[in-house]
């Protein structure tokens, strides 16, 4: 699974679905986009696990919905340099490449800028929806998963 820039990206996969992940300590949020790129939807918030399992499991949705490339969000802090997060999440992208099943570890990979994705899905939900906290809690993985890959659908056209 290469890692690549964004013009890269787009020539290995000119078409095709997207999935999105935020990656926390707890929990990895995903979304996926639909075939014309069009439109990025929250999918489902996975809880971590061991490494093993947590791949078995994104191999599985990788599979299910044809994925054909990762954006994973990039936690960078607000001046734009990396932090100990970045480090954990550039960690966790090389073990999909080093262990993961081979529907997973052959994908393109980009990195998105994740800067305020969380509190930005987190305002809207209760602006836009008056959400209550453990519903927000529920939800708030998938949705900033959802951010990240409309940010990089937007970058991608």
């Amino acid at each position: 699974m290469p890692v690549v820039d964004f013009a890269e990206f787009k020539v290995r996969v000119p078409s095709g679905r997207l999935m999105a992940l935020d990656v926390g300590t707890k929990t990895i949020g995903i979304a996926t986009s639909d075939v014309l790129r069009m439109l990025a939807t929250p999918l489902t918030t996975l809880r971590r696990s061991k490494l093993a399992v947590d791949l078995a499991s994104l191999s599985d949705l990788v599979s299910k919905h044809e994925i054909k490339g990762l954006a994973i969000g990039l936690p960078l802090n607000m001046d734009g340099s990396e932090g100990p997060r970045c480090q954990s999440i550039r960690q966790f992208t090389a073990n999909i490449a080093l262990h993961g099943p081979a529907a997973v570890a052959a994908l393109p990979v980009v990195l998105q800028d994740e800067r305020l994705s969380t509190a930005a899905v987190t305002r809207g939900m209760i602006e836009d929806y008056d959400m209550s906290r453990a519903k927000r809690a529920e939800r708030i993985d998938a949705a900033a998963a959802a951010w990240i890959l409309e940010s990089a659908l937007a970058r991608l056209r």
